[in-house]
């Protein structure tokens, strides 16, 4: 009986604490929503004084924008602690050189040349200037000179002489860069300057000129798109102001990390305004809707909408987030350049979108009005249910597509030559392939070894790296002069180029080209060699860099993927209480992803080391929207006391245009861009986005809904809210 009464107790307990939690969540959802509306009455009501605001922030965030450095060199990304950066450094402390360019010099006397060198060595960010004459001075002659080191610097057949330029800071540095430019000047009718630095001076030029017509391009093509779209002319020009205002704020807020990548620089703008679109979107729709509600109370409808877009978005927004907050989980860090900008980017879209915009649509209400046209778009909501009517054989489409696409995926093929992302008509692209025509040189390794190294084995160590496959040259001061030639016959200039505090310098020049696998090897065999005679001894350059960027971003690729699938998974774990539905909704952009990075593979495109990166990542954050949407739907129909097959067809009939139309501006404001760029790495980013969408956008409106069909049973005993007790008692 005790026992009875005990358990009859718990019992009443239980029904308690669960009623006061019920009772305590409906309170505070009642107390957010009141707070939402609280605030949208406050943006209609202190329009005008958000707008003052707004615009004026506009100057202090341009100029802090135009006053953030822009880093052109991506090797510089690679994480500080490796051996090739540390090297990088001691070249900088040590000898005072971070970079080196080749100039060939073609048709010239060496009285001429002589010339030049002075005159470019004049040059602010030169350090030397190293030419056969800087070695082969009055003071050695030419017969004590190894053959070896003349051809390196000599081509009779081309009749043309190789001077190797070095620069005080790094490669990507502003003082480097200028100083390129203004060789490119001086030597431009038979001179060419090849190396990285020049790549990066050649890649400074062109994004600033292109990164102003990307904008512009994105913005037109995105206004094109709600022309047709939408029922307004004037409303788009206002989405994109909106945007724009929060482009730029996003952009002037960069100072805090320093310095941004030119990447970043270039795409931040296009996909801020990619994926930003449907904000604007729904705080319009839901505007619309609003106003009717209320009898076309224009300022209470448009505090109601506020409210209803900022839980919206706000939601929405997160998985995009999420998308980028992986990137910052790289070991190369551009991802974390990109990733914090463009994470930070979406926050202002979100903030601009409940406030500034609607400060704007109310302020041009009358020319909104008079504008206003019939939407051109036609309904495509009659294919749900065909849809579902043939969801069997959709499935079986996933099922078979789904196995070349893997295949395609795991086939990429992908390059880290950062020069060839240059288009033929860069200068120093065409100085890279003279280079290699007329020297058959590809890549220059760079051996910093101690400074007391013995004679003996510099000479030793430099015999054994001339015997690995590939290498042309390999020198050092000491195998210059060999054993005989004392050291007071060397021109001391030529001394403080190789020789310089507790380090020397010795160069070693690859047949092989930077990023290829032949390299790679040639670099790994160099290095056994090096540490042998002296674990003090670094192998560092263009090539070795590439190597370790090879390295790190292969795990980075991998690292990267699993965060961004493992963050949204639990954000769509979060929203929908389902152990169901993160499986589903993360398979089926997975699958689009798949699909979409696969064709590379099968077309033998290849891809920017980066872009198969980011592009999973980004395209999975942006695009799993689509998704959420048409099952937030889905699960509302089902609540409401819908059968499986009419609950499925519903939302997919209610989510298709909105779904369609966030694809095509995402597919709009990327894909006109990545035609234009005739920068590869950004224009192949562009392109893959700009499919991504569409295929996810395809993926979503005919692949979902059969999953839901096929998997009904399970996400409705899996997920909160798909069941309706008071309807199935």
């Amino acid at each position: 009986m005790d026992l009875y009464i005990s358990h009859d107790k718990s019992k009443r307990l239980n029904i308690y604490l669960f009623g006061l939690f019920f009772y305590t969540s409906i309170r505070i959802k009642e107390r957010v929503v009141n707070l939402m509306i609280k605030f949208g009455k406050g943006v209609v009501k202190h329009r005008v004084l958000i707008l003052i605001v707004a615009f004026a922030l506009l100057i202090p965030s341009g100029i802090s924008f135009i006053n953030t450095r822009i880093n052109f060199d991506i090797l510089s990304y690679l994480p500080s602690q490796i051996e090739t950066m540390k090297g990088q450094d001691i070249m900088v402390d040590e000898f005072g050189t971070g970079a080196l360019s080749f100039v060939i010099l073609e048709d010239m006397k060496d009285q001429d040349i002589e010339t030049l060198a002075d005159d470019i060595e004049d040059l602010k960010g030169v350090n030397d200037v190293i030419w056969y004459g800087t070695i082969a001075d009055s003071t050695l002659p030419r017969e004590a000179i190894p053959d070896e080191v003349y051809d390196a610097f000599n081509n009779k057949d081309a009749n043309s002489q190789l001077m190797l330029v070095t620069y005080s800071d790094t490669m990507g540095s502003d003082e480097t860069m200028e100083a390129v430019n203004k060789m490119d000047k001086m030597v431009k009718n038979h001179c060419f300057v090849a190396g990285m630095a020049a790549v990066n001076a050649d890649t400074k030029t062109l994004v600033m000129q292109q990164a102003p017509i990307y904008v512009i391009i994105a913005a037109l093509l995105s206004m094109l798109v709600m022309g047709i779209t939408m029922d307004s002319i004037i409303v788009p020009m206002l989405f994109l102001l909106s945007i724009g205002m929060a482009i730029i704020y996003n952009l002037g807020t960069n100072f805090i990390q320093g310095q941004i990548s030119y990447l970043t620089l270039a795409l931040t703008a296009v996909l801020q305004l990619a994926v930003t679109m449907d904000y604007s979107i729904f705080l319009w729709h839901s505007y619309q809707e609003q106003i009717d509600r209320y009898d076309g109370d224009k300022k209470r409808a448009m505090a109601h909408a506020i409210s209803h877009t900022i839980v919206s978005v706000t939601g929405s927004s997160i998985t995009t987030i999420a998308g980028f907050v992986a990137l910052c989980f790289m070991s190369f860090t551009l991802g974390l350049d990109l990733g914090i900008v463009m994470a930070k980017g979406v926050v202002f879209g979100v903030i601009g979108c409940v406030t500034i915009l609607p400060a704007l649509i109310l302020a041009c209400d009358k020319v909104i009005e008079k504008t206003k046209h019939k939407i051109l778009m036609p309904d495509v909501s009659r294919i749900a249910s065909w849809v579902t009517n043939h969801y069997k054989i959709l499935a079986v489409i996933f099922i078979v597509v789904l196995i070349p696409a893997i295949y395609g995926y795991t086939h990429d093929q992908v390059y880290y030559d950062l020069a060839g992302t240059m288009p033929d008509s860069a200068y120093s692209k065409q100085a890279n392939e003279r280079l290699d025509k007329e020297y058959a040189m590809g890549a220059t390794h760079i051996i910093i070894a101690p400074s007391d190294m013995s004679k003996a084995d510099s000479i030793s160590m430099i015999d054994d790296i001339k015997k690995v496959d590939g290498v042309k040259l390999a020198v050092s001061l000491d195998s210059i002069l060999g054993p005989t030639i004392p050291d007071d016959m060397v021109p001391d200039e030529a001394k403080e180029i190789f020789k310089n505090g507790d380090y020397q310098m010795m160069l070693v020049s690859s047949k092989y080209e930077t990023a290829s696998d032949e390299v790679n090897n040639q670099i790994t065999e160099i290095k056994k060699i090096v540490k042998n005679y002296s674990k003090d001894a670094m192998l560092i350059g263009e090539a070795p860099c590439t190597k370790d960027l090879i390295t790190i971003t292969d795990t980075d690729f991998k690292r990267v993927s699993a965060v961004s699938i493992v963050l949204i998974f639990l954000i769509i774990l979060i929203v929908f209480k389902s152990v169901s539905l993160p499986i589903i909704l993360v398979a089926v952009i997975e699958f689009a992803i798949f699909v979409n990075m696969g064709i590379p593979g099968f077309t033998g495109t290849k891809l920017p080391f980066i872009a198969s990166i980011v592009i999973g990542t980004i395209q999975l954050g942006a695009t799993v929207d689509y998704a959420i949407l048409m099952t937030t739907k889905y699960r509302k129909n089902r609540y409401t006391g819908m059968d499986k097959k009419p609950a499925i067809t519903k939302a997919l009939a209610d989510s298709t245009n909105s779904v369609i139309v966030s694809a095509l501006c995402f597919f709009a404001a990327t894909f006109g861009v990545g035609l234009y760029s005739n920068i590869d790495m950004i224009s192949s980013i562009c392109i893959l986005l700009a499919r991504g969408a569409i295929i996810s956008m395809f993926v979503v409106v005919f692949i979902l809904p059969s999953m839901f069909m096929i998997f009904d049973k399970v996400i409705c005993a899996t997920s909160a809210g798909f069941k309706n007790k008071n309807l199935t008692a």
